[in-house]
């Protein structure tokens, strides 16, 4: 099975006097992973649902292998899709489950059986052929729904949130099967998800989007290292933000009382993250310094905020160290951070 590619070209999608989706554009290759990831209200459904023909475009066009399927019903799209609620039929087997689509199909019940029992190979399942969905686990109800979409080997597989109603443990395993499963299929997934963990784990690129239009579309690394707006600095991941002033060729961080080069269209704030803090020793004069607030023990690192002089609250991330004193509430620190941790954004 090799991916389809995929294009959203100046989608727009009303309901009413709610823009869901406002200029959408979207061009996805065969076999890449790609996450529409935002807040409630975002876009992101309603982007899965046009292309999966639940909701039809009020204009613009979805290509699919450059045919345009804007008004094709979803069943003549031949796009796999898991929801997250799995949506198995409760009387039925798990074999019956993943038998289904291939049934509506047409397929001979001889193929249809041959097909099914591959699927549930691929999803590690075989063995649970016979059972009926409350014999089952979530995580493997969850297997099933994911066998359903792809037995009968469609180009694109849809994801809406599937992993939402699974505990964290399994959450994490399950992201791992996707992906191999994927990788063995060579599939195209478009994955909808408000986890930005999920996201980066799973995705080869990432569109973040927000009121309807993506903010910024790009690689997992990019997104967290090079975020281009404050948005996305902020949505994605923990983020320290701070107001900065131009002064000529440099930007000055009145906060921590820094001043380096920076492009002046692109320095409205600056941006650190957590783990990017550089904890000096008290006699330092490079840096800012600051009262610990709150700490948050994290096995290998700890986590805490910290009062700034000028009473800004930051957040830091440290592996713990030996060589520096221990950190709790009410300790002093000096805080600095290497111009090359510094992000600016507008």
């Amino acid at each position: 099975m090799t991916g389809a590619k995929l294009e959203f070209k100046n989608v727009k999608k009303s309901y009413g006097h709610v823009v869901a989706l406002s200029d959408f554009n979207l061009a996805v290759e065969p076999g890449e992973f790609v996450s529409i990831l935002g807040a409630s209200g975002s876009g992101k459904t309603t982007a899965l649902n046009a292309l999966a023909g639940f909701a039809f475009a009020d204009s613009g066009q979805i290509l699919l292998d450059g045919e345009d399927i804007s008004l094709a019903k979803p069943e003549k799209r031949n796009l796999g899709m898991v929801f997250q609620n799995y949506s198995l039929f409760p009387h039925m087997t798990v074999l019956e489950n993943v038998i289904f689509p291939l049934k509506m199909r047409g397929i001979s019940k001889s193929d249809a059986q041959s097909k099914a029992s591959s699927a549930l190979d691929v999803v590690q399942l075989q063995a649970l052929a016979s059972r009926y969905p409350k014999e089952l686990s979530g995580g493997q109800q969850q297997r099933v729904a994911l066998a359903r979409a792809i037995v009968f080997e469609p180009r694109v597989l849809l994801m809406d949130e599937p992993l939402g109603a699974l505990d964290l443990k399994l959450r994490e395993a399950m992201q791992y099967e996707i992906k191999q499963i994927q990788h063995k299929l060579g599939c195209t997934v478009i994955y909808v998800t408000h986890d930005q963990h999920e996201a980066l784990a799973l995705s080869s690129r990432i569109a973040v989007l927000r009121n309807g239009v993506i903010e910024q579309l790009d690689t997992p690394t990019n997104l967290y290292d090079a975020p281009r707006t404050r948005y996305v600095a902020e949505f994605i991941g923990q983020n320290n933000i701070f107001d900065t002033e131009a002064n000529g060729h440099k930007v000055s961080i009145p906060d921590l009382a820094m001043t380096i080069d920076a492009p002046a269209n692109l320095s409205r704030f600056a941006c650190i993250r957590p783990e990017n803090w550089q904890r000096r020793l008290s006699s330092s004069s490079d840096g800012a310094s600051a009262t610990v607030d709150e700490v948050t023990f994290q096995g290998d690192s700890i986590e805490y905020s910290a009062i700034l002089k000028t009473g800004k609250s930051v957040i830091v991330k440290e592996n713990r160290r030996l060589d520096l004193p221990e950190i709790q509430r009410g300790l002093e620190v000096i805080l600095g951070a290497s111009p090359e941790h510094v992000v600016f954004v507008n």
